[in-house]
């Protein structure tokens, strides 16, 4: 068995964004994505942020939202905390963007800025960087949005002591035009930081155990996806 305490939570999607400190209402309400600007995540000026495409701002806002509910955001030396993240489009729309900016005239018209965004995990990059963390940086490919694989790869990292914490979680846009949309969970981002013991002054949210038949269980009661596993524990939060 594996568990670990669930210290912070971030997200965006289609009914609010924020973190479990502000008290916001969370919902897994299918719809339009916002568009966040920089004065939305981050106090300071950030131009990396306005450059980003839609799917890199996305995942960058929820993980800095649960670094900051967790007390991880603000940082003077480098921390060994990871990320994972599952996705089932990735940057699709990105890559199709910066293909049609290929196309024409041989490549001629390359636009350099998207291909800095053809990669799904580039986000994590941003956030390694931003945030000064030395763990794995990881995307993992769901069939399905269930947001289940990062966290049982967060719990193992935990479980090795490869990492002092992990944020894992799950990051969708709206499938592009032209590719069905997956039965499962809406799109957003949602992220958690998972450690293996509580420090003071931090949110106790509940711990997360993932039993030896694979099942995920927050306060002994199964767990089906993220999405519950945010709704339960923001509504339980000591």
């Amino acid at each position: 068995m594996l568990s670990a305490h669930i210290t912070g939570i971030g997200w965006v999607n289609a009914a609010s964004h924020g973190w479990g400190g502000q008290g916001r209402k969370f919902a897994l309400t299918p719809g339009e994505l916002p568009i966040l600007s920089r004065a939305e995540v981050f106090a300071q000026s950030d131009r990396r942020f306005g450059r980003m495409d839609a799917f890199s701002r996305l995942g960058l806002a929820a993980v800095t939202y649960a670094l900051r509910d967790a007390g991880l955001e603000e940082w003077r030396e480098k921390r060994s905390i990871g990320l994972i993240a599952a996705t089932s489009y990735g940057c699709l729309a990105t890559d199709r963007d910066y293909f049609a900016t290929v196309i024409p005239d041989g490549g001629a018209l390359a636009s350099p800025q998207l291909f800095a965004y053809t990669l799904s995990n580039t986000f994590l990059g941003e956030a390694a960087l931003r945030f000064g963390l030395t763990g794995e940086a990881l995307v993992v490919s769901e069939a399905l949005p269930t947001g289940l694989a990062p966290l049982g790869l967060a719990l193992e990292n935990l479980a090795w002591e490869s990492a002092a914490a992990m944020v894992a979680g799950l990051c969708d846009l709206v499938p592009p035009a032209g590719i069905p949309a997956l039965p499962g969970l809406p799109p957003g981002a949602f992220f958690v930081v998972l450690e293996r013991d509580m420090r003071t002054g931090v949110p106790d949210y509940g711990e997360l155990r993932r039993d030896e038949d694979g099942r995920y269980r927050l306060a002994g009661v199964p767990v089906a996806d993220l999405g519950e596993l945010v709704t339960r524990s923001l509504a339980g939060r000591s």
